[in-house]
């Protein structure tokens, strides 16, 4: 049997009257989006599916920095002592982006886009392997969130700094789609990017969303080390960051593209994937970040003393035949779900 989250609500959500779920979907941010919402006959489903990806096409135009004439990528270039207006949706991101890297002590960083081209995650041809160290040592001393100046919705530039969001953009893609749905009355709905997910409502039925949360492949491993977890997704987002999403094997080691900006380098503890669950996204996919940075023992006292709802899975170290298993770790308001 798999294990239920049922977050705690005040109120049940209102069961739709007088409509059927509907799916349509598209392409976005080098993967795909889909949405199923409950929807009259009499829906302009072309109309409604232009409106969200017109949303997220807005995300890629601002934020991406595999489009040169994006927003991230003019900051980026721009010169030492310059100041760059940004796009106000850019700037929200960005605040977030700020205030996850102070409370988490720079676990997450939003400046490592030089080091992301470096290691082959970014825009730049991937050359096959990994990068010397003399090659990281400058990049990562040139970054560095506490270098960031915003000042209303415009980014001072100090030299040498630039932006990734893509630890946080996603994220705000799956929010933004939301916020389309919601413009145009859908009020029961599971909007999904890339693997990102956030649900409302009910379906005709009076069900939730219920969706199953990402496990690891395999990678070798026992495969039913974890169990299957599903959560009723009401008013809810849910993220995960994971080692085998993006990755390359170099000299039978696996490099990851989660960054470690202590080091300029991907992270070498043992966390296979965190998932995160939170009111929007673009939280929810920083905080997955964050937490995958710190390792699993780090990451799970740090989600219990913010209160966020976590499922962290590492590594477990050799235990006979059980060498290399998975292992997981409930943060408390996770584990309070399941009480619900």
């Amino acid at each position: 049997m798999p294990r239920v989250l049922v977050p705690a609500l005040t109120t049940p959500p209102a069961r739709p009257v007088g409509g059927r779920v509907r799916a349509f979907g598209g392409a976005t941010m080098g993967t795909t989006w889909s949405v199923k919402a409950v929807l009259p006959a009499t829906t302009d489903l072309p109309a409604l599916e232009a409106m969200v990806q017109r949303a997220l096409d807005a995300i890629v135009r601002e934020m991406s920095p595999w489009e040169p004439l994006s927003d991230l990528s003019r900051y980026n270039r721009a010169a030492a002592g310059s100041w760059t207006p940004l796009p106000p949706a850019t700037a929200t991101v960005l605040r977030r982006a700020i205030a996850v890297a102070e409370a988490s002590g720079g676990a997450f960083d939003p400046t490592l886009g030089a080091l992301t081209d470096l290691w082959g995650f970014g825009p730049r041809p991937f050359s096959g392997g990994p990068p010397l160290a003399t090659d990281i040592a400058p990049l990562r001393e040139a970054g560095g969130w506490k270098r960031l100046t915003l000042d209303g919705d415009a980014l001072f530039q100090p030299g040498g700094l630039k932006l990734d969001l893509n630890g946080i953009a996603k994220g705000f893609g799956v929010d933004q789609a939301a916020a389309a749905l919601d413009r145009a009355g859908v009020k029961s709905y599971l909007v999904e990017v890339g693997g990102e997910l956030r649900g409302v409502g009910a379906k005709p039925d009076g069900q939730p969303w219920w969706v199953e949360l990402e496990r690891p492949p395999p990678h070798g491993l026992a495969a039913n080390d974890a169990e299957r977890t599903v959560v009723a997704l009401h008013a809810l987002a849910v993220a995960t960051s994971g080692d085998y999403r993006r990755f390359f094997d170099h000299d039978g080691r696996r490099y990851a593209h989660t960054l470690d900006p202590a080091t300029g380098a991907p992270t070498i503890n043992s966390t296979v994937s965190v998932t995160v669950l939170a009111e929007d996204c673009m939280s929810a996919d920083a905080w997955a970040t964050a937490l995958t940075v710190m390792g699993p023992d780090a990451a799970l006292a740090f989600a219990a003393a913010r209160g966020l709802a976590a499922l962290i899975v590492s590594r477990s170290p050799a235990q006979g035949q059980n060498e290399g298993g998975l292992e997981e770790r409930l943060s408390p308001a996770l584990r309070a779900m399941l009480d619900a």
